[in-house]
């Protein structure tokens, strides 16, 4: 789909079940998605499901990102609208061992690049847990800003950032 200097960002296939597994089911790795708790199979396969009715629908979704020197699926980054929402949200997870690296931050900014170029995208929103510093650096180097702190309507409370 695109490529940045160092990742393949591509559509998610059914043979990624097991990097989508390593990634999701990896309860460190969740503890700030959803409902911080690691998904299993049964929902990775749904995911799949639902990523590739997307792809049909909306041209977009999640990718698997993958190293280019390497081929390998180092996580899962996407323009999605959760709850059919109308902005696009930019949500991503990755390896506990691709943290630290760069790639999510690469990631994200060919990610809004492809958004923009290719969807015609001229706001995308992205929204983490107030206590995840780490993607709050990601996302400001990507380019999005920090637009405070909403409550949800179940009370749940989320940093929300913004690019456009």
């Amino acid at each position: 789909m695109t490529e940045s200097p160092r990742l393949l960002i591509r559509r998610i296939q059914p043979g990624d079940l097991d990097a989508m597994m390593a990634v999701y089911g990896d309860p460190i790795a969740m503890q700030y998605v959803d409902d911080g708790l690691p998904i299993g199979e049964a929902d990775c396969r749904r995911w799949i499901d639902v990523t590739l009715q997307n792809y049909g629908t909306r041209g977009y979704g999640m990718f698997a990102v993958e190293r280019l020197d390497t081929q390998d699926v180092v996580g899962f980054c996407g323009l999605v609208h959760p709850g059919g929402q109308s902005v696009p949200e930019l949500k991503y997870a990755y390896l506990q061992s691709a943290w630290g690296l760069g790639y999510a931050t690469e990631a994200a900014i060919r990610l809004l690049e492809y958004g923009r170029t290719v969807h015609g995208m001229t706001r995308v929103i992205a929204t983490t847990s107030p206590d995840n510093a780490a993607s709050h650096r990601v996302l400001v180097k990507a380019g999005m800003h920090d637009i405070g702190v909403q409550v949800e309507g179940n009370g749940e409370r989320i940093q929300v950032f913004e690019w456009s």
